[in-house]
């Protein structure tokens, strides 16, 4: 994404390595963007970007989901079912 490459070579000398760098620089340029220029970069993605785009979205609100509903965490076993367990 050429907006991708640019904010990079903007702030390339300023970043940290930081997961948090590229939060707040995203979220910045996010800030700064309405529904049209969302819609404008979407237009521009490769048919790979917007598919990895759509995928990235899908997985996360997916995890989430899961997450919030206590889907795969594993639970504490109470005393009688660890003697039951053979």
């Amino acid at each position: 994404m050429k907006l991708i490459d640019e904010l990079y070579e903007m702030y390339r000398n300023k970043l940290t390595g930081d997961e948090e760098d590229a939060d707040i620089l995203a979220f910045s340029v996010l800030e700064q963007l309405d529904r049209e220029d969302m819609l404008q970069l979407i237009a521009e993605l490769s048919d790979q970007e917007l598919y990895n785009l759509v995928g990235f979205y899908m997985i996360e609100n997916l995890k989430g989901k899961m997450a919030r509903e206590g889907i795969g965490q594993t639970k504490m076993l109470t005393i009688d079912q660890l003697r039951n367990l053979h």
